[in-house]
């Protein structure tokens, strides 16, 4: 089945522009269409007029990893609309690169970011880039290797082509061919979906090192259905033109975090604060609203929360 899309050219630049997984799932009130349906920019939040904290700024210049003055974050940039390439195919944009841009204005940084493969971000933190923010969620296995500020809350939704024409039910996945991203939370479930099944019904799960391709891959019939944040399934939905749709209800809400290097306990602080400080003088929900993601939004920020949820 052919299917037309917006931006089939941005897509095949570099599986960037409107594709995405990230590592968990978006929005606190299921409703994936009001956020992503107004989230059709390219153009990132102008965060040029946030002011330096110099407490913070002292904080962060004390921090194990920072260094020449740079704040670097590791992003997979195929997370549309939490961060992608922009139609140049060159500019990242979306909400956690304007989040990365805030709170480095706010720690008198300059912000760097590092395009990256998902599963490669967490081993890299500390030595590859000073934190990675990647619509990433926190779970007690991730928290054994890096720590986490919370900034955003998500969950899982499926995506299908338009009209459901494999009539799948998200409560019995067997013998679909079930589209992820290598490394994500949706893997795991995939995976533990597929050893639920009976041998003569084994659900496949199809693994791809960017969600662009794993949206592709339904939008193109390879496969019958994705697994991917919400936000980010919801975004690749705005943008086909109607070929694909939601299928069930968001699932698995969870918090995301900013990860950094277990232990760095000065750099850690200051960029809770620095989120805190976007959180209650507004410039965090602006930028959530800007990419039209807002339903996922918190008012505090913590260094490893216990409730993950």
């Amino acid at each position: 089945m052919s299917l037309k899309f917006k931006s089939v050219a941005a897509l095949a630049l570099s599986a960037a522009m409107m594709f995405s997984v990230a590592a968990c799932g978006t929005t606190d009130t299921g409703d994936t269409k009001k956020d992503t349906k107004t989230a059709n920019t390219t153009v990132g939040y102008d965060v040029s007029t946030i002011k330096k904290d110099d407490a913070l700024a002292k904080l962060a210049a004390s921090a194990k990893t920072v260094k020449d003055g740079e704040l670097s974050a590791g992003m997979e940039l195929s997370y549309a609309p939490a961060e992608f390439y922009a139609e140049d195919g060159k500019t990242p944009v979306g909400y956690d690169v304007d989040m990365t841009k805030a709170i480095a204005q706010t720690l008198g940084l300059k912000p760097k970011i590092v395009s990256s493969m998902f599963d490669t971000i967490i081993p890299s933190i500390g030595s590859k880039y000073d934190m990675g923010i990647t619509a990433m969620t926190i779970t007690e296995e991730r928290m054994q290797s890096v720590d986490f500020v919370s900034y955003y809350r998500a969950g899982s939704t499926w995506a299908v082509q338009k009209g459901n024409p494999k009539k799948l039910d998200t409560s019995d996945m067997c013998g679909a061919k079930i589209a992820v991203q290598t490394g994500t939370v949706q893997e795991d479930e995939a995976n533990k979906i597929a050893k639920g099944c009976k041998a003569d019904n084994k659900a496949e799960v199809m693994s791809y090192k960017r969600q662009a391709e794993a949206a592709t891959a339904v939008a193109t019939g390879k496969a019958d259905v994705f697994y991917a944040d919400s936000p980010v399934a919801g975004y690749a939905i705005a943008q086909t033109d109607g070929q694909l749709e939601a299928l069930g209800e968001v699932e698995g809400v969870a918090k995301q975090g900013i990860a950094l290097k277990k232990g760095d306990t000065q750099l850690e602080e200051a960029v809770q604060k620095a989120v805190q400080k976007l959180m209650d003088d507004g410039t965090y929900m602006k930028i959530l609203k800007h990419w039209g993601v807002e339903s996922g939004a918190l008012d505090k920020a913590e260094i490893n929360p216990t409730k993950l949820d």
